[in-house]
């Protein structure tokens, strides 16, 4: 299951990333990328619910980002860290059914995958920030496994 959901993130990222360089709107680039892949309807329910989240809080969670890490400011985040930061914090915070420490470790994998060590660090960072301060401070949330960042060794 998490391999799956790791790549209908990477087509929702894609989109994404995509529609951050302002042609097409993420949620039109997201579609030409679904009827590209084999896909079940599941998986493209949950990246256009992905998306969705993304472009209509991504003032919300661009804030979510500066209070998080604020020396990084969001303008000056390479396109990828940002469009990841964009998808985690909008998973993490908008999407019920997935723990926040999966949503966390997933991102994070993914950071790493398209951003190497230094975005992988970031993100697992400011994820497990914005969830702590979602559970108000560290108390778990949503199925009470919001502990906050995937314990990372490396760090």
């Amino acid at each position: 299951m998490q391999s799956r959901r790791l790549v209908l993130f990477a087509i929702a990222l894609a989109a994404l990333f995509e529609a951050e360089f302002g042609q097409r709107t993420a949620p039109s680039v997201l579609e030409r990328h679904l009827a590209e892949s084999e896909g079940d309807a599941e998986a493209a329910r949950y990246a256009r619910h992905l998306v969705e989240i993304v472009v209509a809080r991504r003032a919300e969670i661009d804030e979510q980002i500066a209070a998080a890490a604020p020396q990084h400011p969001v303008v000056t985040l390479a396109r990828m860290d940002r469009v990841l930061l964009r998808a985690g914090i909008g998973e993490v915070l908008h999407s019920p059914a997935t723990p926040a420490r999966v949503a966390i470790a997933e991102w994070v994998e993914l950071a790493r995958v398209y951003g190497g060590d230094p975005a992988r660090r970031l993100v697992n960072g400011v994820l497990g920030r914005v969830a702590r301060d979602a559970a108000g401070g560290g108390s778990a949330i949503r199925t009470g496994t919001r502990e906050g960042a995937v314990p990372d060794a490396e760090q």
